[in-house]
């Protein structure tokens, strides 16, 4: 199983056309001499990056691109058209590799960022460019250079400034539907989100930040399991990293063992920064918020003492929110707007 953030193609540039061999040939012109035209260029395959696309759908639906190519060259001294290009528009924060290389030939993260990814051929010429001054009558000509072929893999990491981090139903989709306009399906069972989406936070007139709902993760994401992958490569280019508690019902997948006064959602947390470490070093080294939802299932006492040993045993800034009725939402906006902003200027 693949995600819609994984596409396979196969590209090929157009050829370039021949060069013509032709004399003129009019009445009363005598020794018309050569006038055979060039072969016209084939066309590129160009791929352009462009936020109006989030995903990868439409590759998967057409696998095979293919240029147009050079038109031959003509009698009169007429030159080819060249053929026309194709251009393949994909999201912001695509990378293309080299299918059986594993290369890495191309990163596009700016929007109408432009890359060819296949050049056409150029070109065959035709005898009137063999011409000279010993050779009056040539009749050389040359065929057009072939097009390239390639077999390409497309992968999309979301371009976020936050990222949202926990196991299945810790609230993310029901996070990120709360506090923009993205619509995540939200349900009472795990594995609701499939794929990654993005949802952009407006605060005030002009603050603005994006946030992506990573899949919730399990235990081995780092090794592939339940996809992890797929999942941890979307972290990879987000400045700060919100990493989301449930304190109500125990997540699907929770870390069970441990000692007995340790508090399951300690554990939880601690088995997702471990994977994190495990996928990357410097992306666990983030910075980083701990979100706990879902406080309105728990009584008062019970968040005191969550929120007390998350700040005792991870050193790092603890908030407690409940998405649904917003409670606790718009402070742990201006934290991550705070976040986002320090982050920028390291």
């Amino acid at each position: 199983m693949r995600f819609i953030d994984e596409a396979h193609i196969q590209i090929s540039s157009g050829a370039g056309g021949n060069g013509c061999r032709s004399f003129r040939r009019e009445k009363f012109v005598a020794f018309g001499g050569p006038d055979g035209g060039d072969g016209g260029r084939g066309g590129d395959i160009i791929m352009v990056a462009s936020h109006r696309k989030t995903t990868l759908l439409e590759l998967r639906g057409k696998t095979i691109w293919r240029a147009q190519r050079g038109e031959h060259g003509r009698g009169k001294q007429q030159t080819g058209a060249g053929g026309e290009s194709v251009v393949i528009t994909v999201p912001v924060g695509t990378r293309v590799f080299d299918e059986d290389t594993g290369e890495i030939l191309a990163d596009l993260t700016e929007n109408e960022q432009h890359w060819i990814a296949a050049k056409g051929g150029a070109g065959g010429r035709g005898n009137l460019f063999f011409k000279s001054s010993t050779n009056r009558a040539p009749t050389k000509t040359t065929t057009g250079i072939p097009g390239e072929e390639r077999s390409l893999r497309l992968e999309l990491m979301l371009m976020a400034d936050v990222g949202l981090l926990g196991f299945p139903n810790a609230g993310k989709s029901t996070f990120i539907s709360a506090v923009s306009a993205a619509k995540p399906k939200v349900a009472d069972y795990p594995f609701t989100t499939l794929a990654p989406s993005l949802g952009v936070v407006k605060l005030g007139l002009d603050a603005s930040f994006v946030i992506a709902d990573i899949p919730g993760l399990v235990e081995g994401a780092s090794d592939g399991t339940g996809l992890g992958h797929q999942f941890l490569r979307h972290v990879s280019r987000t400045r700060v990293l919100a990493h989301l508690v449930s304190l109500g019902e125990h997540d699907e997948g929770a870390v069970h063992g441990g000692s007995s006064d340790e508090l399951d959602s300690l554990r939880r947390y601690r088995a997702l920064r471990h994977e994190l470490e495990r996928y990357d070093s410097n992306l666990a080294q983030r910075p980083e918020v701990i979100v706990l939802t879902k406080l309105d299932l728990v009584d008062d006492a019970v968040i005191e003492e969550v929120k007390a040993t998350f700040e005792r045993e991870t050193g790092r800034s603890v908030a407690v929110i409940s998405a649904p009725i917003h409670e606790g939402t718009d402070a742990l906006l201006k934290l991550l707007w705070s976040m986002i902003g320090q982050a920028g200027e390291e």
